[in-house]
């Protein structure tokens, strides 16, 4: 994977399914929807959390997995049912004057595509579609969706 300048990055900003999940809804034979969370990428918050790097969500589904990590580990943005990213990504740079080398982002889905394209440094997983694995400066982890991926942009991060 190409280096970034890491020690310039003050926030992660990702996006949930698909990145933080293996992308996939589990229905159980009440109807209950559930989405799988392997422990490395949950533990990538509290490594981030731990060395001071902000953290921000842009999901465009509801989930509480997500208001349960928000908790645990103060995440300091959440945007849930969110359709237009870009804008959100947008108002998330301004609020914490945030320059195009201070932050990464990481999505997976055409509707991630903008907020990857405005990104100096994007990040997606070996899943994502091909519209996404297709942009120019574009890093697509080895690790897949949901079972690490995150985890291995942070440690490219905190060198641990």
């Amino acid at each position: 994977m190409d280096v970034i300048n890491t020690e310039k990055i003050k926030m992660v900003i990702t996006d949930f399914d698909g990145i933080i999940t293996d992308n996939c809804l589990y229905v159980d034979n009440n109807g209950n929807m559930t989405r799988k969370i392997n422990f490395k990428d949950v533990m990538a918050f509290s490594i981030l959390q731990k060395n001071g790097i902000k953290t921000a969500i842009i999901s465009g589904e509801s989930n509480a997995a997500i208001e349960i990590l928000a908790k645990k580990f103060d995440i300091q943005e959440i945007h849930q049912n969110i359709r237009n990213k870009i804008q959100v990504l947008k108002d998330i740079i301004e609020k914490y004057s945030l320059s195009k080398e201070e932050f990464l982002y990481i999505g997976d889905d055409i509707n991630d595509y903008e907020a990857l394209m405005y990104s100096k440094n994007a990040f997606t997983v070996p899943e994502a579609v091909d519209k996404i694995k297709s942009i120019s400066h574009i890093k697509i982890t080895k690790s897949p969706s949901g079972a690490g991926a995150f985890r291995e942009i942070v440690d490219i991060l905190i060198k641990n």
